[in-house]
Formats: C-alpha cells, sequence, structure tokens
C-alpha cells in the first residue's frame, strides 16, 4: 500500500457497523454511520432484489442465515478493513422475505479520497458474496421457486 502524502493522519479504518438484520436496511443510515472530516469521499452499494433471473420474472425472494452468520461477516470486515485506507465501513445484510426493490445489502466506506472508498467497497461485497453464510431463495412468478449458492 503507497503513503498518501496528502493526509495529515493515517486512515482510521473504523469497523462502525457489522449486522445480519430482518428489518429494511437504510442506506442513508450506512452514510451518516461513516461520515467523517477526514473523508472526502463517501460510497454507498445495495444490492437490490432484481425482478429477473436467469431470464425468468422473479417477484421476491428469502435470505436464510446460518446461525453464525453475523459473525461471519464481522469477521470478513475485520479482515478486509486493515488492508485499505478507509477511514469508516458500515455492512448490513438482510435476511427474511424481501420483495423486488429492497435493499438485501449495504456497504458504506468513507476514505479521503474515492478511488479509495470504492476500492475497499467492492472487495468488502466480493467478500461478503464469497464467504457469507446466507441462501438465496427465489420465487418466480410462474409459482416456481429456486434456491441460489445453497450448500
Amino acid at each position: 500500500m503507497s503513503v498518501d502524502s496528502s493526509r495529515i493522519h493515517p486512515p482510521q479504518r473504523r469497523v462502525v457497523l457489522t449486522a445480519i438484520s430482518d428489518c429494511p436496511l437504510d442506506v442513508r443510515a450506512h452514510e451518516r454511520a461513516v461520515a467523517d472530516v477526514r473523508s472526502g469521499a463517501v460510497v454507498t452499494f445495495s444490492g437490490e432484489v432484481r425482478d429477473h433471473d436467469g431470464g425468468r420474472a422473479v417477484v421476491g425472494i428469502e435470505y436464510e442465515g446460518h446461525p453464525n452468520a453475523a459473525a461471519v461477516l464481522a469477521e470478513i470486515v475485520a479482515e478486509v478493513v486493515p488492508q485499505t485506507d478507509a477511514e469508516a465501513v458500515a455492512v448490513t445484510h438482510r435476511i427474511g422475505e424481501l420483495a423486488v426493490g429492497e435493499s438485501a445489502i449495504v456497504v458504506a466506506v468513507s476514505a479521503a479520497h474515492r478511488h479509495e472508498a470504492f476500492a475497499a467497497c467492492s472487495r468488502i461485497v466480493d467478500e461478503v458474496k464469497h464467504r457469507l453464510p446466507v441462501w438465496k431463495r427465489q420465487r418466480f412468478a410462474d409459482g416456481t421457486e429456486e434456491w441460489v449458492a445453497c450448500p
């Protein structure tokens, strides 16, 4: 990692929130949680439930999480954040029934510069997608359903 000569202080790399929730997610609350006067950028990612998958109409999904999902999420973020130049990070993943258009995951990252914020956000999303023990059941308009990424 290169040293940023424009900084007065090194990045704080604070994890302000990691959570698994069965309640609707608030993107703005995540942004506020990572707000920091050291930051020139706040990047948010909201993974939204879309109305299609594989050429089929999706009417809703359900996420089911392993009992240790919250601990795994905290572990993922704790591993990734020290390898970034983030000032602060907040991450929440939904479980339960979600309608089309709802947020399944929200990640907010503040950093001194946009590149740092985008890079940290992308890396967190990729690691969560790869490692978090949360499985998705999609319900289709034709009445069928399928589990995705389920062992």
